[in-house]
């Protein structure tokens, strides 16, 4: 009899802990601090943010002033142009950011072609040091 009682009591409390686990795993997944959507909805942004800013340095390397610069400095553009995609989310935005201001001085005319040759010699002379280093 008090066989039967033991094997009762742990088939109970065997049951009890399975409810309970199987109840903790559930409360667990309904409680992420990030959900799927707006997961989803971050990595979409981040790629979408990437295209626009390898497209900015497309735009900028295709223009007159910055080709002129890269032959100056006998650069390879073919190059350059293919170690970009390579770069991390971090130093496209910066270069990026920077091609953009060069270009928004350029139309405003802020800037001499001299001035424009020179900082777009610097930040591809700044890439190709960055990109080098990285192979």
């Amino acid at each position: 009899m008090q066989h039967d009682l033991r094997k009762t009591m742990t088939i109970l409390v065997l049951f009890v802990f399975g409810t309970l686990s199987i109840t903790v795993q559930n409360l667990r997944a309904e409680d992420h601090l990030v959900t799927p959507a707006d997961l989803h909805s971050a990595i979409i942004k981040t790629a979408e943010a990437r295209q626009n800013n390898l497209a900015k340095l497309q735009n900028f390397l295709s223009s007159v002033p910055a080709r002129e610069a890269l032959k100056t400095s006998k650069i390879d553009l073919a190059k350059v142009e293919k170690a970009i995609p390579h770069l991390n989310d971090e130093e496209l935005a910066r270069l990026a950011s920077q091609a953009e201001k060069i270009q928004s001085d350029l139309a405003a005319g802020a800037l001499s072609n001299k001035q424009i040759y020179t900082l777009a010699l610097v930040g591809l002379v700044g890439l190709v040091v960055v990109l080098l280093a990285a192979t």
